[in-house]
């Protein structure tokens, strides 16, 4: 039996992260989240996601620093990253790519377009009637 993948959203906002979650819940993904990245690493260690949705400005630990640790880790470097900040900055887009990121989307976001970026990391769910 094939197990559903789910995705991981990690932002400090517990309203951002509750719409993101309410959203791709909506589209029939299971969402886990976290609000800070020790917590993220430690749920990644549990069960490994299928994506990861990953804001920049957090407690404990930054987006940039989970993604370092994710993609330098060879158990898990294969899961796909999506940032979701705020933080729009050349600077920041460029890190972001350098250190291994999938797709980075600025906030405010559209749900519709977020959707569109984990469906082309995850594949199509059926559709049930």
């Amino acid at each position: 039996m094939l197990m559903q993948q789910y995705i991981l959203v990690v932002d400090d906002d517990e309203h951002i992260a509750q719409l993101v979650q309410i959203n791709l819940e909506r589209a029939g993904y299971r969402v886990q989240t976290a609000p800070n990245g020790a917590a993220a690493l430690d749920q990644v260690a549990l069960e490994k996601p299928g994506l990861v949705i990953l804001d920049v400005m957090m407690p404990q630990m930054s987006g940039f620093e989970t993604l370092k640790k994710l993609k330098a880790n060879p158990e898990v470097n294969h899961i796909p990253v999506i940032m979701l900040t705020v933080r729009s900055s050349e600077t920041d887009t460029a890190d972001a790519w350098k250190i291994g990121v999938d797709a980075y989307l600025y906030k405010p976001f559209e749900p519709s377009e977020l959707l569109a970026f984990v469906k082309r990391f995850l594949p199509e769910l059926p559709q049930h009637c």
